[in-house]
C-alpha cells in the first residue's frame, strides 16, 4: 500500500532529535509560554522574513486572532467585507464569519486554483477592509496587480499561509530585487502546523507572521485570553496558545523545511513529467520552481470516482482537497444560493495523488505507471 502520507515514517526521520527535546521539556517542568515558545518564534520570524512571529493553538486561530486584532485596533468593525478565495479550506472563511465579518466569494484562476486577482477589483465595495489570499496546495497567490489593488483601496492583505511554508515570491517590480517567503508578503499572515502539513506539529498548533508590531501585540494579548499583563484583561481574548513540547518539535523539523520541500518538488517534477494520460489534467507548471512547495500534487478528471476507485484498488491511496465547497456546506445556508462555476468544476474534479518527503522512487514510478494505464 502506498499512503497518500506516512506521518509515522515522515517523523521517523527526525525520531531521536524529537524524542530528546520531549524529554527535555518534560524534565524541565514548564510548558507553556516558556522558552522553547519564545525560541521558535524567533526562528519562524528569521526563517519567514518578518519582525514578529507570534505562536497559537491551531491555524484557524491565527486568522480569527488576526482579524479579531484589526477589529480591535479600530481598522475593521462587524458587517465589512472581507474577499476570500471561493475555492479554499473552510477555516479561511470560518475565520472571517467567527467575527461577524461578510466574506465576499471570489472565482478561482482554474489554471492555478488560487484567487482569480483579475476579478478583485469587481468585488470591492465601500465596506471591505481587506483581501484574504490563500496560497492553496503550497502554491504562491501573489502579483503586482495585487498589491496595486490594495494600495489603491487601502485595504488589508492577509495572507492564509497555512499550506505554503517555505514557498518563494519572486514579485518585485525590479527583477534583482530578493525574493521574498510566503508570509512576509501581506500585511500578516496564519500559519498552521497541523501535523499534515509540509511543517507539521505532533498536535495542532498555528502562529501569525507580520511585520506590524502594533498588531503583533494585540495578536499576542488575543490569544492569551486579551491580557498583556497577568489578571490584566485588555480586550475579550482567546486562550490561543502554543505548547512548549509542540514548539519544541517544530524547531526541530523546521531545521530540515527546506530540504524536504525540496524532495517534493522532484516528486512533483517526475509526476508532471511522466504521466500521460488524456483523462488527467496535470497541475500547472507555469510558475517558477520554488514558488510552489507542493503541499498537495493536485490532478483533475472527469472520471474522479472511478479513477480514485481504481487506484486504491491497487493500492495507491489518494484524497480529495476538496470535496464540497464552502459556499455549498451546510454550515453557510446564507451562500448556498450562490453560483461559482469554477469553484464547483474544481471540487468534483480533483484528486490528490501520495505526496511526501518519504516517498520512494518506485512508489512515484508505480503511482505514475498505474495512471498511464488508466
Amino acid at each position: 500500500m502506498i499512503n497518500f502520507l506516512d506521518l509515522q515514517k515522515v517523523n521517523a526521520l527526525h525520531a531521536n532529535e524529537l524524542k530528546r527535546v520531549a524529554a527535555e521539556v518534560i524534565d524541565s517542568g514548564w510548558f507553556l509560554q516558556g522558552e522553547r515558545v519564545a525560541a521558535f518564534e524567533k526562528q519562524l520570524s528569521e526563517y519567514i522574513g518578518v519582525r514578529h512571529a507570534i505562536t497559537c493553538a491551531n491555524g484557524l486561530d491565527a486568522l480569527r486572532l488576526i482579524l479579531k486584532a484589526y477589529i480591535e485596533s479600530g481598522i475593521m468593525k462587524e458587517g465589512d467585507e472581507v474577499i476570500v478565495p471561493a475555492n479554499t479550506f473552510i477555516a479561511s472563511i470560518l475565520a472571517i464569519t467567527d467575527n461577524r465579518l461578510k466574506p465576499v466569494l471570489v472565482e478561482p484562476d482554474i489554471n492555478t486554483y488560487n484567487l482569480d486577482i483579475a476579478l478583485v477589483e469587481q468585488a470591492i465595495t465601500q465596506r471591505t477592509k481587506a483581501i484574504m489570499v490563500v496560497h492553496l496546495y503550497g502554491r504562491v497567490c501573489w502579483s503586482q496587480e495585487l498589491e496595486a489593488i490594495a494600495g489603491k483601496y487601502n485595504l488589508k492583505v492577509i495572507e492564509d499561509n497555512a499550506q505554503a511554508v517555505g514557498a518563494y515570491c519572486h514579485c518585485g517590480l525590479d527583477p534583482q530585487s530578493p525574493a521574498k517567503r510566503t508570509g512576509s508578503l501581506g500585511d500578516v499572515a496564519g500559519i498552521s502546523f497541523y501535523p499534515g502539513k509540509n511543517l507539521g506539529a505532533l498536535g495542532d498548533s498555528g502562529a501569525v507572521t507580520t511585520n506590524d508590531e502594533n498588531l503583533a501585540s494585540i495578536v499576542r494579548a488575543l490569544g492569551n485570553y486579551g491580557s498583556k499583563q497577568k489578571y490584566v484583561f485588555e480586550y475579550k481574548g482567546l486562550n490561543s496558545r502554543m505548547d512548549e513540547i509542540q514548539a519544541a518539535f517544530l524547531s526541530v523539523k523546521l531545521k530540515y523545511l527546506d530540504a524536504e520541500n525540496e524532495i517534493r518538488r522532484r516528486i512533483a517534477d517526475y509526476y508532471s513529467d511522466n504521466i500521460k494520460n488524456e483523462k488527467i489534467i496535470l497541475p500547472n507548471r507555469e510558475i517558477q520552481k520554488d514558488s510552489h512547495i507542493q503541499y498537495v500534487y493536485v490532478i483533475r478528471t472527469s472520471e474522479r470516482a472511478q479513477l480514485q476507485t481504481y487506484l486504491a484498488e491497487n493500492g495507491i491511496q489518494t484524497l480529495i482537497h476538496y470535496p464540497i465547497p464552502p459556499h455549498k456546506q451546510g454550515c453557510y445556508k446564507e451562500l448556498n444560493y450562490l453560483s461559482l462555476p469554477i469553484t464547483e468544476q474544481i471540487h468534483k474534479e480533483v484528486l490528490s495523488l501520495p505526496m511526501s518527503p518519504v516517498m520512494e522512487p518506485e512508489e512515484v514510478k508505480r503511482v505514475v505507471d498505474l495512471l498511464n494505464q488508466y
